[in-house]
């Protein structure tokens, strides 16, 4: 193996100026070249996007996947340029063994079948778990990822050099100042302005990869436009999972637990007024006494023929747009004002809603119970 012995030993000699420079300027005993107020605020700003864009990817990391086995596993398939193995979801888990377990226990059995519905609709959350999953880690942290080992290296090695220059620059200053003889002087000036010229060069460099912080803001704000649109999509994908499973659960109750909703045999007031609390409640309307909780649904009676309370009905302010999924319900509109009141044994997720002369279910999740 060559060696440059020339080379090697200028490159020590380099150093070690650069070592003698920083260390007096540590100790007061030599002057510093400054960089200008706006060259300061640059490196600010590209420090404080590195140190909170790290906080965020890693915290990211925590929420996408919170085992910190699974983390380190997918760490290493990235560095071994390999792909991930493709992992099922807890919810997707759960799910499977909800629908073993009915099986064994006999998916005929009010037990079994329920299990079924509910084991279904986990492994429908977890689906929608993985495809957030893939689009978060694709759209956010991957360009996160890429600023902090790309972008941000390149900025780190350019300020380094950047440093070493302006070391070089004022090793050069401090030998013009010592210089005693014309000749030593002359030589000083000339690798003055050679150091100058560099560190010059440098500088602007440096500078426009600090500017281009900028760039990175704006992408990382698109990206940040794109997590937040697929955390809406999952989370509402699986509320409406969650509404359909409810709506199932719903419509067996009346044939499992005929008397989980046993008929109120009192009369239509609220209620409220019995409550110490005060707390607002909806008035109920009272039914045939022995009348089961199925027989209060559309199918066997009409929403139209549920008489509305004499007295204490109550207004209800729209929250959310509703589409009515069958003749049943009542379409709503956000932030419309209607009037709602439930039934004995009615599902307590739902209320009749009534406006003008339209008269439907509606759900409670979606409305503003007003006093």
């Amino acid at each position: 193996m060559d060696f440059n012995v020339k080379k090697l030993a200028s490159d020590a000699g380099v150093f070690f100026t650069r070592a003698v420079q920083y260390t007096e300027e540590k100790l007061g005993q030599a002057e510093k070249t400054e960089l200008d107020a706006h060259f300061e605020n640059l490196l600010t700003r590209a420090d404080t996007t590195k140190n909170w864009t790290e906080k965020i990817f890693r915290q990211t990391e925590v929420l996408l996947q919170p085992n910190p086995s699974a983390r380190i596993e997918e760490f290493l398939y990235e560095k071994l340029d390999r792909k991930i193995p493709s992992r099922i979801t807890n919810a997707e888990l759960l799910g499977q063994y909800m629908i073993d377990a009915a099986n064994d226990f006999g998916s005929g059995a009010p037990y079994g079948s329920t299990l079924i519905k509910v084991g279904e609709s986990e492994k429908k959350l977890g689906g929608v778990e993985r495809d957030f999953l893939q689009s978060a880690s694709i759209n956010f942290l991957t360009p996160l990822r890429n600023f902090l080992e790309g972008d941000w290296k390149t900025i780190s090695k350019e300020r380094r050099l950047l440093e070493n220059r302006r070391l070089d620059l004022d090793a050069c200053k401090a030998r013009l100042k010592k210089a005693k003889i014309a000749e030593a002087k002359a030589a000083a000036e000339q690798e003055l302005r050679v150091a100058q010229t560099e560190f010059d060069r440098q500088a602007e460099v440096t500078r426009l990869l600090l500017e281009g912080i900028s760039s990175t803001h704006v992408n990382h704000l698109r990206c940040l436009h794109e997590f937040v649109e697929a955390q809406a999509t999952y989370y509402a994908q699986c509320h409406l999972y969650m509404q359909e499973l409810q709506k199932q659960l719903g419509n067996a109750n009346g044939e499992i637990f005929p008397n989980t909703f046993p008929p109120n045999t009192n009369s239509s007031t609220p209620l409220a007024s019995a409550s110490s609390s005060g707390a607002a409640t909806i008035p109920v309307v009272s039914t045939v006494v022995g009348a089961s909780s199925s027989s209060l649904e559309a199918g066997a009676l009409g929403i139209e023929s549920v008489p509305a309370p004499a007295t204490g009905t109550r207004k209800a302010k729209v929250l959310y747009d509703y589409e009515a999924a069958d003749t049943s319900e009542l379409s709503l509109l956000a932030d419309e004002l209607i009037t709602v009141y439930t039934v004995p044994g009615m599902d307590p997720d739902w209320l009749i809603g009534e406006r003008g002369n339209q008269k439907g279910k509606v759900p409670v999740t979606y409305l503003e119970l007003l006093s």
